[in-house]
């Protein structure tokens, strides 16, 4: 079977993921200060992990936030459930699926995507914070991800914050004893850019104090690969 696409298909495919990126920052460029929740869409309506993320969703958008979430069920239906409670702005962010995902009703924006890095650089780019409630991979890779992009500071750095202590403890315990500890692959300070939180009230004043104190948001370059006004390009 021969592997290699041709080059007009791939031409296409650029202009797939151009209008994916121009609907998304039409769209969500004009919501005002945003909060991303993450977690699983196996968490079911009577779970306690559901009702956590509804409360604190609702919390988030009634101190003022648009709420960002997947669009599927599970802790995503849940947050957007409690960010329509609220009042506030409650964005699905779809995903195209062999298997495919039913958004969830609770969603007064709802957008539709094909391509996976797309949706992530619009979870990142609108966010003033992170909230992960319990979930699986998809859970785990975004919480990795916005801890690589502020480690390496290619992410302005937000609050991270982890919901129910209890699911999180083996893994922070691991990330400090193995990881830390054991080989040295990652420095002390990177165990401080999340925070553990089990109160919903807690979650949205350190989201408000992070908005108060005009923190900030977005893709940031690193200072050593910005361009110096001051300083004439180099001639070699």
């Amino acid at each position: 079977m021969d592997m290699v696409e041709s080059p007009v298909k791939d031409l296409w495919r650029i202009f797939k993921v151009m209008a994916e990126f121009t609907q998304g920052f039409e769209e969500l460029g004009s919501i005002g200060p945003a909060v991303s929740i993450f977690g699983s869409a196996r968490t079911v309506e009577n779970d306690p992990h559901y009702e956590l993320a509804r409360q604190t969703a609702k919390e988030i958008g009634s101190s003022g936030f648009a709420i960002i979430t997947g669009g599927g069920g599970g802790i995503m239906e849940a947050a957007n459930r409690g960010a329509a409670e609220a009042g506030a702005k409650s964005i699905g962010l779809n995903i195209e699926l062999p298997m495919e995902q039913k958004p969830n009703d609770f969603q007064n924006i709802s957008l539709s995507f094909k391509y996976f890095f797309v949706r992530k650089v619009m979870f990142l780019k609108y966010a003033h914070g992170f909230v992960v409630c319990p979930g699986g991979y998809g859970t785990m890779d975004e919480f990795f991800e916005s801890l690589v992009l502020i480690q390496t500071l290619r992410q302005a750095s937000f609050p991270v914050i982890l919901m129910c202590s209890d699911y999180w403890d083996g893994l922070i315990r691991w990330m400090r004893e193995t990881m830390l500890e054991k080989y040295g692959y990652i420095a002390p300070k990177d165990l401080d850019v999340f925070t553990v939180v089990d109160d919903p009230k807690d979650v949205a004043k350190i989201l408000v104090d992070f908005r108060d104190s005009k923190g900030k948001v977005g893709f940031e370059m690193p200072e050593h690969m910005k361009k110096n006004p001051s300083q004439p390009p180099q001639v070699e």
